[in-house]
């Protein structure tokens, strides 16, 4: 039933946009009998061109992960909290591109600034497409503006990494050695009243395994403080490290999946993929070369431009 209704979606897709094309066509036969206006003839141009675009758009998302949820986690760069603030400005600008498109998100790990922002948060996006759709936004983000925390009102430039890995469900069969398992438990800090500083509900995951493109041994280590349960945090830590090694999988089927980890350079200049300029109001990414000049909306969560010319340059590279 669930392929059908895939299938049934791309049918309805195509429909429509052969509807808006034969309804261009015969808007351009108007035209020359000047039974329309040329507004209209333009009208039904961009309307064929928008619903064109959209399925072009959706066709580059055929991997089977990029159906999936995702799990985004943001990192502060060095910087101190210049870096921690820009750090929660992208989580906000992430869950704001969330609420608009209608996913569910969930924070599962949060750790505060020392001063202002947050030193790192991951967050669980639930909804078709999602990782998709986010996968794009895998790497380092550069922002550069007149710090708020310097006394000299300097202009400061700042990093953020971004990791976006496809959030699994119970139809993924992931093995994972409990040999190689350890737990630790801590004082969840932040909101949720008297039991968090008396009862150790924060997790910490330690997985070590084989990674086989690089014959090394590496550690997976997965913090979650979500629940007030500790037995919730549990479950919701094995799920993240299901998504992690997903993606390990993926990466040893696919070429292309390398891509996403060539993503995850170190937190520095010069490997940043997209560079927020406050001061000359302009945002791009150089990946693509696209860019805007209205900042604001981006920070809003506007991304939705970036996504599209991110999946319509390498979406359809397989």
């Amino acid at each position: 039933m669930k392929k059908v209704k895939d299938l049934k979606k791309w049918v309805e897709s195509y429909n429509e946009v052969k509807g808006a094309c034969d309804e261009l066509q015969l808007a351009m036969d108007f035209f020359k009998e000047e039974a329309v206006s040329e507004d209209e003839v333009t009208h039904a141009y961009d309307h064929a061109m928008d619903l064109t675009e959209n399925l072009e758009m959706r066709n580059m998302l055929r991997n089977d992960e990029d159906k999936m949820g995702a799990v985004l986690k943001i990192v502060a760069g060095a910087g101190g909290t210049e870096a921690q603030d820009w750090a929660i400005m992208l989580f906000r600008m992430y869950q704001r591109w969330c609420e608009t498109h209608g996913y569910k998100t969930e924070i599962t790990n949060w750790q505060d600034g020392d001063e202002a922002g947050i030193k790192t948060a991951t967050m669980q996006v639930e909804g078709e497409m999602a990782y998709g759709y986010l996968k794009s936004e895998n790497g380092v983000h550069r922002l550069v503006r007149v710090s708020p925390f310097n006394a000299q009102g300097k202009r400061m430039t700042s990093f953020t990494s971004v990791f976006v890995v496809p959030l699994v469900d119970d139809s993924i069969e992931i093995e994972i050695n409990p040999a190689n398992l350890t737990w630790d438990t801590f004082r969840s800090s932040g909101a949720g009243g008297q039991n968090v500083n008396k009862v150790e509900t924060g997790v910490r995951l330690h997985y070590k395994y084989k990674n086989d493109l690089t014959g090394q041994i590496e550690e997976i280590v997965i913090e979650n403080t979500e629940s007030r349960s500790q037995f919730g945090n549990k479950d919701n830590a094995m799920r993240l490290l299901k998504s992690q090694l997903y993606e390990y999988e993926l990466e040893k089927r696919r070429v292309e999946s390398a891509k996403v980890e060539a993503g995850k350079k170190k937190i520095e200049w010069g490997s940043q993929i997209r560079s927020y300029v406050f001061d000359d109001r302009r945002v791009k990414d150089h990946r693509t070369d696209f860019q805007t000049s209205n900042v604001q909306a981006v920070m809003d969560g506007d991304l939705d431009g970036f996504i599209k010319a991110y999946l319509m340059e390498f979406g359809g590279s397989k």
